[in-house]
């Protein structure tokens, strides 16, 4: 792309400091130095360290560099006025407009000394302050800030939460980090075990922030800056960007036109999204899967380019998990410059030893390991690669959404007794009776490409029948064990997005609600975790074109019978696509993006899984109660059911517990 006489300065990183008065220059710039050595995957490019020893603030700076590679988008930066330093994970992709407003409108005169959005944005924080600069900005971000004048530490993070920032107090010193692994080299770190951290993770598979995996570290929550003084000091979060607020906002202003209109307006805004991140001094490219959202991100990127884009994909020989081929005919019809890896099971095992430090506390969403193969394939080419993540949770793509809405608009109604009565009954049914009366469900499934009988699936659900909510069946839906606390010796599970009543939306149609709790929720802490440390563990920049916050604003705007329209799922955006690729080359079974997990632990994983499971270790370790995992394990051994799910969690806990004492 053409980016005019200069280039321009955007950087990815990982970043990491404290706030502590026990170190001179001297030994603050070795630890920060060991603290960005951890995560010196995330910039290999570049390190940087500043300390104010008089406050006692510590800032430290890995730099992967994409655009203005010369040393003066270097961090840590000072603003030009002096007053604030900082260091930056991220980008701001309309910097260049803020530079403008800057000096066009506020008449800012800054020597600029680069053209990085680093200095763009201190300048803004001299300007106009924290918090409207940082709602000026569109990007994806975590930023530590010191203000000098005021001796304040600012940490923000972005809207939706596409960069990851930890933080807490461990024996009176402030830590704050990119990655965990940071955070565990300092001397001040004890690394206490969270054991309801650890119900929740049983649960679902992943920490839902704020939590994280050691008591009193915390992640940030997106759209959210903390403010930290160094006597100890803390504020709590303050919101700048709400998802809620945009809901209903979005509730209360729905979109009005015409179904032309609205996907007119979502090709538009989509594609300024994609041509904004698209600017890159690096070699760029993108994932392409061959499902509705990576081609429709590959489509606008190859529109706007008047090169091929480069595409990427990894495709496997059993056929249930292959994707390769309907990704490989849409990078044929598009033109695209297409690369693709068959992947043997042998190499995706090998992944699964890297797993416990590449994600760095537990997390068990197995298409991990497919997601860090792609993204290993893709760095050997490119720098940046563009993603189509969101689109099932901006479109309803998922299909727990129809299947909450018809279990709870056929059982709902029905008095509490009566649905657990029901669930009794249905527990003690022959199986042949559970397929003939549940048949209407089969349908669903197999859209989604989910074979299986009537009767497996019922059985997995009956527990959802006794609850009292909507909401409260969608939670049982997506939860691993149902019952984790009593799993996790002394675990208690603590309130989440989707327990406490008060994070609801309160009105609209319930795949909306259930939509905005995946957005809140499963997407930063599962579908981004799992981008970023696969990505950044290469050192490879992931950017997700509808997550800027106007196409998530637009799409939360959308009725919800234009998302999903008589079946279809995420209607709009395949209309978008349409104009790009034939509608008969997408008509397809969704497949997801996984692996034969279920398999391979009767197969070749079952001598690891066994030592992870042993009983004395279990007992030995202290953390779960080993009678019903053992019992799962024993079921899924003798083939006769699939606990794959409720096992991933636990033994990918274990892997990480083995890792942290290695």
């Amino acid at each position: 792309m053409d980016h005019g006489a200069y280039s321009f300065g955007l950087i990815m990183c990982g970043i990491a400091g404290f706030i502590s008065r026990s170190y001179c220059a001297t030994s603050a710039g070795e630890i920060l130095r060991q603290m960005t050595d951890a995560i010196a995957h995330r910039g290999p490019d570049a390190e940087g360290v500043w300390f104010d020893a008089e406050a006692g603030v510590a800032l430290g700076h890995r730099r992967l560099s994409i655009l203005d590679l010369s040393p003066e988008g270097n961090q840590p930066m000072v603003s030009a006025g002096g007053r604030f330093v900082v260091v930056f994970n991220g980008e701001i992709y309309n910097y260049q407009s803020i530079r403008k407003e800057l000096e066009d409108v506020e008449a800012v005169t800054v020597a600029w000394r680069g053209h990085s959005d680093t200095e763009v944005m201190l300048a803004a924080f001299e300007a106009w302050g924290v918090r409207q600069s940082i709602q000026k900005c569109v990007g994806m971000f975590a930023i530590a800030l010191w203000d000098r004048r005021e001796r304040l530490l600012y940490l923000i993070r972005d809207r939706i939460g596409e960069k990851p920032l930890y933080y807490g107090w461990c024996n009176g010193t402030f830590l704050f980090a990119s990655e965990l692994k940071a955070l565990r080299v300092h001397a001040s770190f004890t690394g206490d075990i969270d054991r309801g951290s650890l119900v929740l993770f049983l649960r679902h598979g992943y920490i839902p922030a704020p939590y994280s995996i050691y008591r009193g570290i915390r992640k940030l929550l997106p759209g959210t800056y903390l403010s930290v003084r160094s006597d100890r000091q803390e504020d709590m979060p303050i919101v700048y960007w709400g998802a809620r607020a945009a809901a209903e906002a979005g509730q209360a202003r729905p979109f009005a036109g015409t179904d032309l209109e609205a996907v007119d307006q979502l090709e538009l805004l989509l594609r300024q999204s994609v041509r904004q991140q698209m600017v890159a001094d690096v070699p760029l490219g993108a994932f392409l899967s061959g499902g509705i959202d990576s081609s429709t991100i590959v489509a606008l990127m190859q529109a706007q380019s008047s090169t091929p884009v480069r595409t990427f994909t990894i495709g496997f020989h059993e056929k249930r998990y292959n994707e390769a081929e309907r990704a490989k005919a849409v990078a044929r019809h598009l033109g695209t410059e297409h690369t693709e890896l068959y992947v043997t099971p042998q190499q995706a095992l090998d992944v699964i030893a890297r797993l416990p430090r590449l994600y760095d506390e537990p997390f068990a969403d197995s298409s991990q390991i497919p997601t860090f193969l792609v993204s290993e394939m893709t760095r050997k080419y490119v720098t940046v690669s563009l993603s189509g993540d969101a689109g099932d949770e901006l479109f309803g793509g998922y299909i727990r959404y129809l299947l909450c809405e018809r279990l709870w608009r056929k059982f709902g109604w029905l008095p509490a007794g009566v649905r657990s009565g029901l669930a009794n009954l249905l527990s003690a049914s022959p199986t042949a009776l559970l397929d003939v009366g549940f048949s209407w469900l089969r349908p669903v499934w197999e859209h989604y490409g989910r074979p299986g009988t009537p009767s497996a699936k019922i059985r997995a659900l009956m527990d959802v029948l006794p609850v009292s909510s909507p909401e409260g069946v969608y939670h049982r839906l997506v939860s691993h064990w149902k019952d984790p606390a009593a799993i996790v010796i002394d675990g208690s599970e603590p309130l989440t997005t989707l327990t406490d009543g008060t994070t609801r939306l309160a009105g609209g149609v319930l795949s909306d609600r259930l939509m905005y709790l995946d957005l809140i929720s499963y997407l930063p802490d599962d579908i981004l975790v799992k981008v970023d440390r696969a990505a950044m563990g290469v050192s490879l920049e992931t950017r997700v074109p509808m997550l800027d916050h106007r196409v998530v604003e637009y799409a939360l705007s959308l009725p919800a019978a234009l998302k999903i329209r008589q079946g279809v799922t995420k209607w709009p955006l395949r209309q978008v696509l349409y104009r790009y690729v034939p509608q008969e080359l997408m008509e397809r079974r969704k497949m997801g993006f996984d692996v034969p997990i279920g398999s391979w632990l009767r197969g070749p994983l079952r001598e690891w899984t066994d030592a992870l499971l042993d009983e004395n270790r279990l007992r030995r370790e202290g953390f779960f109660r080993p009678e019903p995992i053992l019992q799962k394990w024993r079921e899924h051994r003798a083939g006769g059911s699939n606990w794959h799910h409720y096992l991933w969690n636990v033994l990918m806990f274990q892997a990480w517990l083995e890792a942290q004492t290695a």
